[in-house]
């Protein structure tokens, strides 16, 4: 079992980011996780720097834990050929500790550089181009390619690590799942959805499956949820709905109904161990070996001393239940 902690590029800036990996380092976690996004899901996270920069000062100040996007989109706001060229330098950099996940995007970011942002199965497609424009760069030499999305034109990425990032697929549904057992390296999820682990490992996919574990730690229940409940109740809303508004302002509007019992029905909150290990089991049961913390409650310090006292053994330590 791998362990990682979400670094919330939506509600810090990237000094804390950065500080918050050196801490995730020295508490034992193996890797950190970062969303790659252009806006915050809400305006009163605050937040949204540019996560390709703080990763590589991230990589700069650590020695050992690893680093992944959760996710980037390799079609609309980045071409494919500038994210191989980024994950190319950023596994350089990090001495080989660097890992890329990838996904169709979501509209709230994506739309920012006044391109259509399509339906799912025209992302789908386009996210196939990108993937196989990624693997051909990374080759080296000169490479052409035409899709019907997305191309290049003899281009060279030409500082290669000798251990490429493995390419972390996300999947809300089957077809992507397929995807990431075909042109992936590994799958990634944020439900406790063992459809997807199955259909990832039935279409030949033998790569870790990351997923994100909702939790907000705070001295008491009420304390963490209602934190939760203000930063993070966006995450009650589904992929369907995540991957399709354009602003912060439509996800408060959509999330006005959600409720504190909400929250504590789907994340672990408050400090008592057991629940965080009842939450984590979902995932576990499902198929995931890589789980990723994410704290939405108000004290990341706070947290990051939770894990290394009452976490770190007993996470590692869960099995299937079947």
């Amino acid at each position: 079992m791998q362990i990682g902690y979400k670094l919330a590029s939506e509600g810090y800036g990237p000094r804390d980011l950065i500080r918050q990996a050196i801490r995730a380092e020295e508490a034992g976690f193996d890797f950190v996780e970062m969303s790659d996004h252009y806006h915050p899901w809400l305006d009163n996270q605050g937040h949204s720097p540019f996560t390709w920069t703080v990763f590589g000062a991230i990589a700069e100040r650590t020695e050992r834990i690893r680093l992944v996007t959760g996710v980037t989109c390799p079609t609309i706001r980045y071409h494919p050929a500038i994210v191989a060229q980024a994950a190319a330098t950023l596994a350089l950099v990090s001495d080989g500790r660097f890992d890329l996940g990838v996904g169709s995007g979501e509209r709230l970011n994506e739309h920012v550089v006044g391109r259509e942002f399509p339906p799912i199965d025209i992302r789908q497609r386009m996210l196939r181009e990108a993937l196989e424009i990624i693997r051909l760069l990374w080759r080296g030499g000169y490479r052409t390619y035409r899709g019907e999305y997305l191309s290049i034109s003899d281009a060279r990425v030409f500082d290669l690590p000798e251990r490429l990032p493995d390419i972390i697929v996300a999947a809300g549904g089957p077809d992507a799942a397929r995807l990431a057992a075909e042109l992936g390296d590994g799958l990634f999820a944020t439900d406790p959805e063992a459809r997807l682990v199955d259909t990832y490992r039935g279409a030949g996919g033998s790569g870790g499956g990351y997923a994100e574990v909702g939790m907000a730690w705070a001295a008491d229940e009420q304390t963490a949820a209602q934190a939760a409940l203000e930063t993070s109740r966006w995450a009650l809303t589904g992929w369907k709905v995540m991957s399709e508004l354009p602003n912060p302002v439509n996800f408060d509007a959509a999330t006005s109904t959600v409720r504190r019992d909400d929250i504590l029905e789907q994340f672990a909150c408050g400090s008592d161990p057991k629940r965080y290990l009842e939450v984590a089991q979902q995932y576990v049961d499902a198929g995931f070996d890589h789980l990723v913390m994410q704290n939405a409650g108000p004290d990341p310090d706070g947290f990051i001393d939770f894990y290394r006292s009452e976490l770190d053994t007993p996470m590692r330590e869960l099995s299937p239940a079947k």
